[in-house]
């Protein structure tokens, strides 16, 4: 009877230790019902640095529950690196399942027309993504530039603006990788046989769509700043576009002087003739389009107009006059 007795309190007390362990596995922690938490799980950690870095940030209610989960389900080996959201009201089993399934927490990147690897490397870093410092350096190494058939001294321009889902722990390299290989996907071979019609390969190709792209506000004139750039081109003429400049002396988008235009630099091309060595910023598909295929006009010049718009010339006299409007509109 005794014994009877001893079983019915031990199966009892088994019981109740299950209903407890289930309260807590099926229970969100009070940190998860008041809203969203994310939670970032390192390389290389185990079950249970998993579990006390899960309990420390108030994502689940016990460590052991979550352990117990793990083994019950056969997941322990299968526990995913990343950084997670954890939604609202979420459960220690369905934060097992969140972490074994590896649906890590994505984030949206845009790189817009006209941007620079150094712009897209502070917005990687304020996102805490990559340093700054690290996406400029992996732009210009070498080796990556070969892995990825780039011919000029950087992947500048080759980086296709678009947003851009890319998540913690991905290496430099690979969100670069994929911004490459974005750009050679939309790039189509009739844009590179037309371009090649016009003396330009892929990366002339994207050097001048760069410098049309950075000089058109307006959209509606990038076949008519093409078409100058073209024409100078056919004349010998040099380009004399001030984002190059900008580019040489490390002005991305501020005013140049006197000085910044005489600067002796592969990318002034106020100082020489032709194209420069490679790409200044990241052509949109308006801009390259636009490079293979200018307006039929004979303009040579152009100067603002306002904010947005260009006044174009043909002649010199043209173009000064048009440029003391404007100097006279700005006073």
């Amino acid at each position: 009877m005794r014994l009877r007795s001893l079983a019915l309190t031990g199966f009892i007390g088994l019981g109740a230790a299950a209903a407890v362990v289930a309260w807590l596995a099926l229970t969100p922690a009070p940190a998860v019902q008041a809203g969203p938490l994310v939670v970032e799980i390192p390389a290389h950690e185990g079950a249970r640095g998993i579990a006390a870095r899960l309990r420390d940030a108030g994502v689940v209610r016990s460590q052991v529950a979550f352990l117990g989960l793990t083994v019950a389900k056969g997941s322990l080996r299968h526990l995913k690196a990343g950084e997670y959201e954890i939604p609202q009201d979420a459960s220690t089993l369905d934060i097992v399942d969140l972490i074994v399934s590896g649906r890590v927490r994505q984030h949206l990147v845009l790189h817009p027309e006209g941007a620079t690897v150094s712009e897209l490397g502070r917005l990687l870093e304020n996102a805490r993504l990559a340093r700054a410092e690290d996406v400029v350096r992996a732009a210009s190494d070498e080796r990556l530039r070969r892995a990825l058939d780039v011919t000029g001294p950087s992947l500048e321009g080759y980086l296709f603006p678009d947003t851009y889902q890319f998540v913690r722990g991905m290496s430099v390299d690979e969100m670069l990788g994929r911004m490459v290989q974005r750009m050679r996907a939309k790039v189509t071979p009739d844009v590179l046989a037309r371009a090649r019609a016009r003396g330009l390969d892929m990366h002339g190709l994207l050097t001048m769509a760069s410098i049309i792209e950075r000089e058109a506000v307006d959209a509606s004139e990038q076949r008519l700043i093409s078409a100058v750039f073209w024409n100078r081109l056919a004349l010998d003429m040099p380009l004399q576009a001030d984002p190059t400049v900008q580019y040489a002396v490390a002005k991305q988008r501020g005013t140049l002087t006197r000085a910044d235009l005489g600067t002796d630099h592969p990318y002034n091309t106020y100082a020489r003739r032709g194209l420069p060595p490679g790409p200044i910023a990241s052509p949109g598909l308006g801009a390259i389009a636009a490079a293979v295929d200018p307006a039929p006009v004979k303009y040579l010049y152009f100067v603002a107009q306002d904010d947005r718009r260009h006044h174009f010339s043909t002649t010199v006299a043209e173009h000064n006059a048009a440029v003391l409007r404007y100097r006279l509109s700005r006073r």
